[in-house]
């Protein structure tokens, strides 16, 4: 399970860094034809959230955090494929934000899952 943990941070790790690498040239207005590129990998990110979580419960980390990451997994893509059509105009710039923030934090879900993890598997050493 280990080894399956590993896996699966790394790969929120480097879609994470790809995402907004992407995510910024799309914004900038510059590669319009990498979005689907984009959306793969937030679904790779997303994944790779849920398989995250899914060992994080099976390893005893607090449910609360498991959820938590479960639906913040389900907030990023429907955000992500919705933004378009949201709050469009001068102030669309918001929803863009807001998407960098999910992504984000989708990141940072995975990495609060893997120390969680850690932990627990210190306190059972012992």
């Amino acid at each position: 399970m280990k080894t399956a943990a590993t896996v699966s941070l790394m790969t929120i790790r480097v879609s994470g860094v790809l995402l907004i690498l992407l995510g910024i040239i799309i914004w900038t207005g510059h590669a319009d034809q990498v979005i689907p590129v984009h959306e793969l990998l937030g679904f790779v990110l997303v994944l790779s959230l849920w398989v995250l979580s899914y060992l994080a419960a099976r390893a005893g980390v607090t449910m609360t955090w498991v959820v938590v990451a479960v639906a913040w997994g389900l907030l990023a893509p429907i955000l992500g494929l919705t933004q378009q059509g949201l709050l469009t105009g001068d102030w669309h710039w918001t929803i863009q934000v807001l998407h960098l923030l999910i992504g984000l934090g989708a990141i940072g879900q995975g990495e609060n899952l893997a120390l969680r993890m850690k932990q627990v598997a210190a306190t059972q050493v012992r």
